[in-house]
């Protein structure tokens, strides 16, 4: 359903960022917090989630609790810059489960990758498995994560989005 997007208000940023806090918030204790009866503040909810400010609610796994695992920023540089090129190779990184984020940057690289293996053998074969399958990597520098001593999972919503 294509719904025109509204411009947002004090109290539809105050609820997207309890939501981003706590996705398994009571609609009584969002109302709560962000000053509204419980009728219109789950009237606001489904509105932008309707409008796609919300796009799903997801459990925060540690990893860590599960077994070892290495986390890997590679910097990716493409031969070439056509937008076939980033299409291709675009197509490939999409679906490498272990690839978790991908950000375009500007700069002395191309892309920025987040892997998450079970190691480092996992990280090398997958890397050589990119390499071989010539979609336009030309080099990549990688960065080992030794330690994350902080890793937020919200957006500073209020101070981004003052209104």
């Amino acid at each position: 359903m294509d719904t025109a997007v509204t411009k947002l208000d004090r109290i539809d940023i105050k609820i997207l960022n309890e939501l981003q806090k706590n996705g398994r918030i009571s609609n009584v204790e969002l109302a709560e917090l962000v000053n509204l009866s419980p009728s219109p503040c789950l009237m606001r909810v489904k509105k932008l989630q309707a409008e796609g400010y919300i796009q799903g609610y997801a459990a925060q796994i540690d990893v860590s609790k599960l077994g070892q695992t290495l986390t890997v920023f590679t910097e990716i540089t493409l031969r070439n810059h056509r937008q076939t090129d980033f299409a291709r190779f675009l197509s490939v990184v999409e679906k490498t489960d272990q690839i978790i984020e991908c950000h375009l940057v500007s700069g002395g690289y191309d892309y920025l990758l987040k892997f998450v293996t079970a190691g480092i053998e996992e990280y090398q074969t997958i890397m050589e498995r990119l390499t071989d399958m010539d979609i336009g990597i030309d080099k990549y520098f990688s960065f080992v994560v030794l330690k994350s001593p902080i890793v937020k999972t919200h957006m500073p919503l209020t101070s981004l989005f003052r209104v």
